[in-house]
């Protein structure tokens, strides 16, 4: 069987390291920043319900369907997302 993915409009958050504050204020605090700063790509940990994971700066941080919090490569962010109205 195959299936195809529903069309549903996430809210996007591009994370840099010039962007930590706006990043825990789009993740409503859920976030532990920076995990090194002395690392050359900065770093924060998103408190997701399937555990902690690591967002990477360059990476997208995305708000789902049911209020989650979860970080997403922009390569697979780019195949998966587009610009909606």
């Amino acid at each position: 069987m195959k299936f195809r993915k529903k069309p549903v409009v996430i809210e996007a958050f591009l994370f840099t390291k010039e962007t930590i504050q706006q990043a825990a204020s789009f993740c409503s605090g859920d976030i532990d920043a920076p995990v090194n700063e002395f690392e050359p790509k900065s770093s924060i940990i998103i408190h997701t319900r399937e555990g902690n994971m690591r967002a990477s700066e360059g990476d997208w941080i995305i708000r789902g369907v049911q209020g989650e919090y979860y970080p997403c490569k922009p390569d697979i962010f780019a195949a998966t997302y587009e610009p909606a109205e």
